[in-house]
C-alpha cells in the first residue's frame, strides 16, 4: 500500500488552508511540508496497525500483519489452517468460531509469556516459516487450542503458488 498519495493530499490541503492566510501563512507551510511526511506517515502506520490487530481478532486463528517495505506498508493475510478437511480430502462444516473471541471486542491485551528457550526457539522457527510474526502466531495458536472444533492432529497449511495471499477481508 503506498502512502505518498495520501501523505501528498494532506500536504496539499495544508497549502490550501494557508493560502488563506497569506504569504506568512504559505511561507510557514512550505517549511512544515517536509517534518510532517515522516510524522504523518508513522500515523497512518499506527492506524494501520491497530486496524490490522482488529481484523485478526476477527480471523483468528488466521491473521493479517502488517509490514514495512521501504516507506510503504504491505498487508500479509495468513488464512486459517485448513481444518476443514479430513483424511479423504472431502469438505466437512465450516469450523467454529473460538468461543474465547468476542467480534464486539477488539481491545487487546499485553501478556508476558516466560518459555523455556528451546520451546521459544522452536515457536519462532515455525512462525518464520509460516512467514508472519511470534505474536500474531502465538495468538492463532491460542486461539485454535481454545476452539470447540480444534483438530487433534496436525493440519497441512493451505498453500498457494506465491506463498502469499492478498485481497479484502471482511
Amino acid at each position: 500500500m503506498e502512502l505518498t498519495r495520501y501523505v501528498d493530499e494532506l500536504q496539499h490541503q495544508l497549502a490550501t488552508a494557508a493560502a488563506a492566510g497569506g504569504d506568512e501563512a504559505r511561507e510557514l507551510a512550505g517549511r512544515l511540508s517536509a517534518p510532517l511526511d515522516a510524522a504523518v506517515r508513522l500515523v497512518l502506520l499506527e492506524a494501520l496497525s491497530t486496524a490490522a490487530s482488529e481484523i485478526t481478532a476477527e480471523l483468528a486463528p488466521g491473521a493479517v500483519d502488517v509490514r514495512l517495505r521501504g516507506r510503504d506498508p504491505e498487508f500479509i493475510v495468513t488464512p486459517a489452517p485448513a481444518s476443514a478437511f479430513d483424511d479423504d480430502a472431502t469438505p466437512a462444516a465450516e469450523p467454529a468460531r473460538p468461543a474465547v473471541l468476542d467480534p464486539d471486542d477488539v481491545s487487546t491485551s499485553r501478556t508476558t509469556l516466560r518459555l523455556p528457550d528451546q520451546l521459544k526457539a522452536q515457536v519462532e522457527e515455525a512462525a518464520s516459516r509460516e512467514g508472519m510474526s511470534v505474536n500474531t502466531w502465538l495468538v492463532r495458536a491460542v486461539a485454535a487450542a481454545l476452539a470447540p472444533t480444534a483438530p487433534s492432529r496436525p493440519v497441512p497449511r493451505a498453500t498457494s503458488t506465491s506463498g502469499r495471499v492478498t485481497g479484502w477481508v471482511r
